[in-house]
């Protein structure tokens, strides 16, 4: 499984709703308005890298208002407990 988290900027006037397109694409499982120099953040689980290209060129950057995209790909995944006890440290006292 190839986990990518995809940056989009998106015309300002159409955020909401192309953060809803986003959302109906195939693989994407979570998508999130931010803040900052990019305006929403997908989050994608594909079966295999050639399914990247195929996702992100052939349907993500031809949605309409979408200005650009930053694909990162994710090497490790650390669990929700192991990340709250990093955050943790140091503060028994």
């Amino acid at each position: 499984m190839v986990t990518a988290i995809v940056l989009v900027q998106a015309e300002r006037s159409r955020i909401p709703e192309t953060a809803a397109l986003l959302a109906q694409v195939r693989h994407v499982k979570e998508v999130y308005s931010v803040t900052g120099d990019w305006d929403i953040v997908a989050i994608l689980k594909l079966p295999s890298y050639d399914d990247l290209d195929d996702v992100v060129t052939a349907h993500l950057r031809k949605l309409p208002g979408i200005v650009k995209t930053q694909t990162m790909l994710a090497f490790r995944a650390y669990s929700e407990t192991a990340l709250d006890e990093g955050f943790g440290i140091g503060l028994d006292g």
